[in-house]
């Protein structure tokens, strides 16, 4: 919640005075969704929650013909500290990314040898694709022309690690697959599965 916060106060402070819409529309063309956890439909309910809490002003509020009326906003001196402790808090410290996959391969024994394999061959399937859509983007002249260069390099940032789980999946389903024991040497009973078969066999 503190990178969205960050995100759209930063967006605002940005593009001021600005509505929802073009906040909305900055962030997913930046891919937000994908490496800042953003979602789109978050964004103009957190507008306003922000401007309940005095980080934002609203400024004014248009409405062209039988659309939803439009409100811009725009960062108070209380937003701006906000947002420069938020900023400074993400660049200076390192922060754990939890991924619910994290979880559910602590319990890899409890999963046959070949369905663990699979799986783990499809998510590297599934995170390439995601690389062309991202290299793709990357590449068009759109976001030559529209996008600020820093993002880029962010979406670089994005691709090295997704190019490096990859290779991991894919080596650790080879791992799996060759027989290789899940459990050191000499250590205790291994729990069964509920088919009987001892767990990691």
């Amino acid at each position: 919640m503190s990178a969205t916060r960050m995100m759209i106060l930063g967006l605002v402070r940005w593009m001021q005075p600005v509505h929802g819409y073009d906040v909305r529309r900055e962030l997913l063309s930046w891919s937000a969704d994908k490496w800042a956890n953003v979602q789109p439909g978050s964004i103009y309910h957190a507008l306003r929650k922000l401007a309940d809490e005095g980080l934002l002003r609203a400024v004014s509020t248009e409405q062209v013909g039988a659309r939803p009326a439009r409100t811009s906003y725009e960062v108070t001196p209380k937003g701006e500290e906000e947002f420069e402790t938020l900023l400074r808090a993400q660049w200076w410290q390192v922060h754990d990314r939890p991924d619910p996959f994290t979880a559910a391969f602590s319990f890899l024994p409890a999963l046959p040898r070949g369905e663990a394999a699979a799986a783990l061959r499809n998510r590297a399937n599934l995170i390439r694709a995601g690389l062309g859509a991202a290299r793709a983007s990357m590449e068009s002249d759109w976001a030559r022309n529209n996008k600020p260069v820093h993002v880029n390099w962010m979406l670089e940032l994005w691709l090295a690690r997704a190019e490096v789980e990859i290779s991991w999946c894919e080596r650790i389903a080879e791992r799996i697959e060759s027989g290789v024991s899940y459990l050191p040497a000499g250590m205790g009973e291994r729990p069964e599965r509920r088919d009987g078969a001892p767990s990691g066999n």
